[in-house]
């Protein structure tokens, strides 16, 4: 089963999904995504997203054609990025979304973690 949330807004729009994103349903959302005003960001938010099977796969690789950003911060959904090479969106830049899209901060190499010299 696929939830989709849309926030259409003046300057982007805004689709988050949420359980299993496969066959027909992501056929569906290739069709409504085509109908979007163009100019304008999109963002697609995978937080929520359990499984993406081939079909699916296929589409997110056609929304990064098409411009799209991927909010992606679960080591899943972050993995199907990578692999797809879909760009993901900078800090910040989604409402509602975490802003960190799975990358932590590390110290530098130099520096230990916990502060001490």
């Amino acid at each position: 089963m696929l939830r989709v949330q849309i926030q259409d807004c003046a300057n982007d729009f805004t689709l988050k999904l949420e359980g299993r994103f496969t066959g027909d349903d992501a056929e569906n959302i290739r069709i409504l995504i085509t109908r979007y005003r163009d100019g304008i960001r999109f963002v697609l938010d995978l937080t929520d997203v359990t499984f993406i099977d081939s079909v699916g796969e296929e589409v997110l690789s056609f929304f990064g054609r098409f411009g799209a950003e991927f909010v992606a911060p679960t080591s899943y959904t972050l993995d199907v990025c990578e692999r797809l090479h879909l760009p993901l969106a900078h800090a910040g830049d989604t409402s509602g979304a975490s802003p960190t899209n799975g990358h932590r901060r590390r110290a530098p190499v130099d520096q230990p973690e916990n502060g001490e010299v």
